[in-house]
């Protein structure tokens, strides 16, 4: 049996079929194009599903159903995109719709609750049945795993990692209120700091390199000026791990997962991160290592964890 999995993203709308072994067998993308509207979109991802099981030659009867992981607060159980800020979505009945175009089981969850399901089945964490994953992209996304199924909540809107509180009166986050993880361990939150302290030092590395075009600082070059050896640099990236470190050791605390996984643009860091992170929550979680600590480690699905997670919403 086969299943098929959609990852609705702001830039692409992709789509897989999955063998039994998670093995993804076609994958194919269509624009997404969101200005023009979610019944456009949703019509786009019904004819993505329906050409690539064209093209593989797959019998109907041998796919088992669609998952759909798309941005936002879902509620899963009724199969509705309650608000996704990126789309401008509200209320949009995802699943039904989809229905329409498609006489098949079709399930829904967050997209980064899928990538998390992805790693669980068949990338970093294959070997757990409880882990947690952290996106650190523009915004600090995450998805709990607790015995091989994604923990939604008791209600929608729950497991937001990112907008857990890490600093009272801290930096602004995007949800409106202040000191969140996700105004601290975003790639956005890094690029900001890196500027700040390039501007604050004018004999660092930081600021002779860039201060040209300050807009070229990226989620990289904090790294790589540390690397060199400049002492601004390495403060501005000893203070990341730190804020990622305390809210991660937050997590342990909750979940005692068995893995904890990173994703996105920073996690190209590799080692250089997840290091001295391991480190650093081998020392603050609670018992230390009387208790069980668990590894953080990059994921190694990239792109294709969205796919192989939403499919596995049909297991």
């Amino acid at each position: 049996m086969y299943r098929i999995g959609i990852d609705l993203g702001g830039t692409n709308i992709k789509a897989g079929i999955v063998d039994e072994k998670n093995n993804i067998v076609i994958e194919e993308s269509v624009p997404t194009l969101v200005e023009r509207g979610a019944n456009l979109v949703i019509k786009d991802m019904a004819e993505l599903v329906l050409n690539i099981i064209e093209k593989t030659g797959i019998d109907r009867s041998e796919i088992q159903g669609v998952g759909i992981g798309s941005p936002g607060t879902v509620d899963a159980m009724h199969g509705v995109v309650l608000y996704s800020n990126n789309f401008n979505w509200e209320n949009i009945a995802l699943v039904d719709s989809m229905k329409a175009y498609l006489n098949m089981p079709i399930f829904i969850s967050n997209d980064a609750n899928c990538a998390a399901l992805g790693e669980v089945k068949a990338g970093a964490a294959k070997e757990c049945k409880n882990a947690i994953l952290l996106t650190l992209g523009t915004g600090v996304g995450g998805g709990i795993v607790i015995d091989g199924k994604i923990f939604e909540g008791g209600n929608p809107g729950g497991a937001e990692l990112g907008h857990t509180l890490l600093m009272k009166n801290g930096e602004p986050c995007s949800c409106g209120r202040k000191g969140c993880l996700e105004a601290y361990a975003s790639a956005t939150a890094l690029i900001r700091d890196t500027k700040r302290a390039a501007l604050s030092n004018k004999e660092s590395l930081l600021y002779l390199n860039f201060k040209e075009d300050l807009e070229s600082i990226n989620g990289k070059t904090a790294f790589d000026m540390a690397e060199m050896g400049d002492i601004t640099a390495k403060e501005v990236v000893n203070n990341y791990i730190e804020y990622l470190g305390d809210g991660i050791v937050n997590m342990v605390n909750i979940f005692r997962p068995e893995k904890v996984l990173l994703s996105g643009g920073v996690c190209n860091q590799g080692k250089k991160l997840t290091d001295p992170i391991n480190v650093y929550i081998r020392k603050y979680c609670f018992a230390g290592e009387k208790a069980f600590i668990p590894k953080v480690s990059a994921a190694t699905l990239g792109n294709s964890a969205g796919i192989i997670g939403a499919a596995a919403l049909l297991l």
